[in-house]
């Protein structure tokens, strides 16, 4: 069907894991993986060279649950077998951001022209992964409900420094009634993997957020009257923590854009 001379546009929605992953691969989607894939985990990357990953690992260790750690690769391997053998992390990300010093240089769609034999692959949980089973249970995701990328936020929230990484937590944040915050907070809470429990709700001011209207990263979303905003720990924390410690360089995926792994989140859920 054809509109105004253009193409419908691509549904990732209505495709199977394999089949959006090879769109992924060849570049043919590089939107938000929100709401995609329900039922799979999806992670978030830090890739780094090989003499600053201890340093990470033990920031990931200090700061889970910012940093939930999934698997680590060896240096030079874009394939993590824990998380799906088919996955090459240099590629199926839709969107990947590179820094230079801790300064962003480029945005790129693979990892062909970066990739090397030192770098180290870091994948950690999203809540992304927590989205389904909201959605499950019967609540609305506003970002879902509004096809957008999800609102997240700098903090004044630091933590807990870890060889030469330091910085501030960064939340991502979805409003619910007073009501149904509760029953988000008991299913997520399930998901230590993809963040957990949220870490803050309520006035946005508490935790350093200005203007709830202008998140960081992502996109604005709708709070209507009788919400409350309730915000979770972020995978996008490293990228703030890159620029504070200012790596020689770093790869990560771009806020909203995850690797879509193997792991079935239920696998990964506790109670």
């Amino acid at each position: 069907m054809l509109v105004s001379g253009r193409k419908e546009p691509f549904v990732p929605q209505a495709l199977p894991l394999a089949e959006l992953r090879q769109k992924i691969g060849v570049n043919a989607y590089t939107g938000s993986t929100s709401g995609l894939a329900p039922g799979y985990l999806q992670a978030n990357l830090v890739i780094l060279p090989a003499d600053w990953a201890n340093d990470f690992l033990l920031f990931c260790q200090r700061n889970p649950v910012a940093c939930p750690l999934i698997g680590v690769t060896e240096p030079g391997c874009p394939f993590l077998n824990d998380i799906g053998a088919d996955i090459d992390i240099s590629r199926h990300a839709p969107e990947y951001h590179v820094f230079y010093n801790g300064q962003f240089d480029t945005s790129v769609a693979d990892l062909s022209e970066h990739w090397r034999d030192d770098l180290v692959a870091f994948i950690l949980g999203c809540s992304f992964s927590f989205e389904d089973a909201l959605v499950q249970s019967g609540l609305t995701v506003r970002n879902i409900e509004q096809g957008h990328n999800v609102s997240m936020y700098d903090t004044q929230i630091a933590c807990q420094p870890a060889g030469r990484f330091s910085g501030n937590l960064v939340v991502s944040m979805r409003p619910f009634t007073p009501q149904d915050a509760i029953r988000a907070i008991q299913i997520t809470s399930r998901y230590p993997k993809a963040h957990g429990a949220p870490v803050h709700f309520g006035t946005p001011a508490a935790i350093g957020i200005s203007d709830i209207n202008t998140p960081n990263y992502g996109d604005a979303v709708d709070i209507f009257d009788g919400e409350v905003p309730v915000f979770w720990a972020c995978g996008v924390t490293p990228q703030n923590v890159i620029r504070h410690s200012k790596p020689p360089i770093c790869i990560t995926h771009a806020p909203g854009k995850m690797l879509i792994t193997n792991l079935l989140n239920n696998a990964l859920s506790v109670l």
